[in-house]
């Protein structure tokens, strides 16, 4: 295999309300996808679920990991934009999907100490060493500036949420907002590009931040509804996250479909990619 190329494909600019559009296409892909897609949703609501049983009784670590969590959902939903992409192509979206997106995608690839092979790892790790330093540093503010011990989520509530004085909760906040930013921008069409074509890690963060700053309004709807839909499954439980995340990770396939034509870059896979066909449009 030769080298990811190291040119930039083009982006596109978009209508304010597209996000919107991707969520219908996101609900069709869910549809057709059944029960392999729900799957996801199941696996990382268990996983939620998982932290809050681990940290349930120590709310400052609780917040960050759930936050930290979320930092690499891109990573965790690679195989949900497989399964958009085998629609796409009219192939068939089961199980053999998910596993050639998270076993077989090596084969290809004779050396594997080149950066084109590590790229995916790479991408999760720097994702995931973010969630760990939001984890510390949500834990470190709470802890030290908290009026009370905080162990529970109740705890949070009454004497960070609603505390009638101080700057706490306003602080935790901002700070997620400033950290969140630029995680949001690095990754909002990164994962799908890097599992789409061969591209260089940092190529592909850079596209990504080239569609942030050519649609700053579309994508900033974007990142409010990723954070609305995320909450409201947080907030039943984690029920509603088998259906959230199966629908943001759909439709974040069609939000770099739409973002990003990537016709100058090879396909990473040809096995994948149609022999070679360019699908983009």
């Amino acid at each position: 295999m030769n080298p990811a190329p190291d040119t930039l494909p083009a982006v596109r600019s978009i209508g304010v309300d597209r996000p919107l559009v991707w969520l219908v296409l996101a609900w069709r892909d869910m549809a057709r996808a059944g029960w392999v897609s729900l799957a996801h949703g199941l696996v990382l609501a268990l996983v939620g679920a998982a932290i809050v049983a681990v940290a349930h009784n120590r709310f400052w670590l609780l917040a960050g990991a759930l936050s930290g969590f979320l930092v690499v959902a891109p990573v965790l939903a690679t195989s949900l934009y497989a399964l958009s992409r085998a629609i796409e192509r009219r192939e068939k979206p089961g199980l053999g999907v998910v596993a050639k997106t998270w076993l077989n995608w090596q084969h290809s690839h004779i050396n594997k100490w080149g950066n084109d092979y590590w790229c995916m790892v790479q991408f999760g790790a720097l994702l995931a060493l973010a969630g760990t330093g939001w984890v510390l540093t949500s834990a470190a503010l709470i802890t030290l500036f908290a009026p009370v011990p905080i162990h529970t989520p109740i705890d949070f509530v009454h004497h960070v949420v609603l505390a009638k004085e101080g700057w706490l909760f306003e602080a935790w906040l901002a700070l997620g907002g400033v950290l969140a930013a630029p995680i949001f921008a690095s990754s909002v069409v990164s994962m799908p590009l890097l599992l789409d074509r061969r591209i260089g890690l940092l190529q592909a963060v850079l596209t990504s931040w080239r569609t942030v700053l050519a649609n700053p309004l579309p994508l900033g709807l974007w990142a409010a509804l990723i954070a609305g839909f995320t909450v409201l499954g947080l907030a039943s439980l984690f029920i509603g996250l088998i259906v959230v995340m199966p629908m943001l990770g759909h439709a974040s396939w069609h939000a770099y479909r739409d973002l990003v034509d990537p016709a100058s870059l090879p396909p990473r896979d040809s096995q994948w990619s149609g022999l070679g066909t360019d699908a983009s449009r």
